[in-house]
């Protein structure tokens, strides 16, 4: 879908006023009998209009005069549902007028949801809306960057939603390098040769049970104005499709859905998309080990031990907690970077899931406590709010092993701040950790929340690096 800015309204334009008040009507856009009927229905609390001029359609859609993060999401709920309402009426392009600060947020929701992942569908069903013009005081490029913020949400989606049949770890890989030509960033692929020579023992470990080689992506965004001599790093979980391997997932439909266990690259591979599309003024890299989990005749088992990048030895309890084996290769091979900050993202635990469910984000870290706010503050201007759970170094005593350094697996409560004590021991930087485990996948649409894959994170990170 296209939006763009546009300088008057035709007299042939489907419309739609944006208004906090009866206040915002002119009589210059509306008939008296119009604004008598807009002010009864105001009246009668209605907070989306319609009047039928027969050759068009014009919509009124009463948004909060506020201006904070939670009238910014009432906006984005706004613009998901007058897109409905929209399609519905099988309408393809509409001119928005409006001079409200939430004019972003409301096209950001009109954007998010109408997306749709038809690929597989032999009789397409393909939404109507296809392009705004935006008429008012925001800017051209606020425009474009609630666009190309978007796009790169979207995408993430497609990836999430795609069948591992389809995207395999050397697929994810392709799929990284069309999106870096398209948006300017840099992109070097290891293969498994590359990875071995690397001792990256996690990420082989898990692949072991695959027919399908490994993949470890590198993406970065390095403009010359750079404010940062050390680069942002984000590493995101690429488990393509996650059988649990040998500790085979025993909850029932529990496999279902689990080519959404790379929820993590996505935001990754979304996020770098953005700030480069954007040209941010930030040095961003981002890491993506990228591997299937399966049960195969030479998968790792239960009880082995496994020596990871940093040397460090992992005795494996459950085959199925092997999302932090990859992920701690890859934030052990982050330190070459010297990073000033280290953020990972990752579908990891059931148990952020049911601490929080799809609600939020939960995170935790040991970086400064003003990034942790910044980053709380990113998370409520983009609604993917984020929970701060502790990360006091007694967890890791859940961690101890009597034939290795460290267990992947805690053994007892606080399951997610267990798996983020484990991927510390891969860190020796400012460090966060994000685990998406409720909010990246949906089995049913909430607000301008699509079924399937959310994007969640990529909007996220862009506006903590925008921000930053």
């Amino acid at each position: 879908m296209e939006i763009k800015k546009g300088s008057k309204l035709g007299a042939k334009d489907n419309a739609v006023f944006l208004i906090t008040s009866d206040k915002d009507i002119s009589s210059k856009d509306f008939s008296k009998e119009e604004i008598t009927y807009i002010k009864k229905e105001l009246k009668a609390e209605q907070k989306q209009i319609a009047i039928n001029r027969l050759m068009t359609i014009v919509y009124i859609v009463l948004l909060s005069s506020e201006t904070d993060y939670k009238a910014s999401e009432k906006a984005r709920i706004s613009g998901g549902e007058l897109t409905s309402t929209l399609n519905k009426a099988k309408i393809k392009s509409v001119s928005i007028v409006s001079d409200l600060e939430l004019t972003s947020a409301f096209l950001e929701g009109i954007a998010l949801f109408n997306y749709q992942f038809l690929k597989y569908f032999s009789d397409k069903k393909t939404n109507s809306l296809n392009s705004i013009k935006v008429i008012g005081s925001i800017k051209p490029a606020a425009i474009e960057e609630v666009q190309n913020t978007a796009d790169a949400t979207n995408y993430a989606k497609d990836l999430v939603n795609e069948p591992q049949s389809f995207l395999t770890a050397t697929q994810i890989s392709k799929e990284i390098k069309k999106l870096g030509k398209e948006a300017g960033f840099k992109i070097e692929v290891f293969n498994k040769t590359k990875i071995t020579a690397l001792k990256m023992g996690g990420l082989l470990a898990v692949n072991r049970g695959s027919v399908e080689p490994p993949t470890f992506s590198i993406l970065e965004w390095k403009p010359k104005n750079a404010k940062n001599k050390k680069p942002i790093v984000l590493v995101g979980k690429g488990v393509v499709y996650d059988t649990g391997g040998l500790s085979l997932k025993p909850t029932a439909n529990s496999m279902d859905f689990m080519k959404c266990d790379m929820g993590g690259a996505a935001a990754v591979i979304g996020g770098l998309y953005a700030i480069s599309k954007n040209k941010l003024p930030y040095h961003v890299i981002g890491l993506v080990p990228a591997t299937d989990n399966r049960p195969s005749g030479d998968a790792y088992a239960p009880g082995d031990v496994i020596t990871m990048h940093n040397k460090k030895t992992v005795e494996v309890l459950n085959t199925d907690a092997e999302g932090r084996l990859i992920m701690a290769d890859a934030l052990s091979y982050a330190q070459k970077y010297k990073p000033e900050l280290v953020l990972d993202i990752a579908t990891l635990t059931g148990a952020a899931a049911a601490a929080i469910g799809h609600y939020g984000v939960v995170g935790m870290g040991n970086a400064e406590e003003k990034t942790m706010n910044k980053l709380k503050v990113s998370g409520n201007n983009t609604f993917e709010r984020i929970v701060e759970f502790p990360f006091w170094d007694e967890y890791n005593e859940q961690l101890k092993s009597s034939i290795a350094d460290i267990t992947n697996l805690g053994n007892g409560s606080g399951g997610s701040i267990t798996a983020g004590k484990f991927l510390e021991n891969f860190t020796n930087y400012p460090y966060i950790h994000l685990d998406i485990a409720g909010p990246a996948f949906l089995h049913k649409p909430i607000n301008y929340l699509s079924q399937g894959g959310t994007g969640v994170g990529v909007r996220l990170f862009y506006d903590f690096i925008k921000n930053y």
